[in-house]
């Protein structure tokens, strides 16, 4: 089910609204594919973080790297 919702735009974002207008969106799948994309960075980046947390609390990951990247230290000398 659509609802309709307001909003106040700021000039960068009247700019962006514009911009995919001219791409030849309406209004509505322009506003609707923006906040479909931006809710998905926000989950991937989310997604990411929480790789990047559970890899750093991994003590033999931490230390594997460890070791890999003397291994590359002492192959480079």
């Amino acid at each position: 089910m659509a609802r309709a919702i307001s909003i106040r735009l700021d000039e960068e974002a009247a700019r962006a609204l514009s911009r995919l207008e001219a791409s030849g969106m309406s209004r509505s799948e322009a506003i609707r594919a923006a906040l479909v994309e931006s809710a998905n960075n926000l989950r991937r980046r989310q997604e990411v973080a929480a790789e990047v947390a559970a890899l750093e609390a991994d003590e033999a990951d931490r230390k594997e790297m460890q070791e890999v990247a003397s291994l590359m230290e002492s192959l480079r000398a």
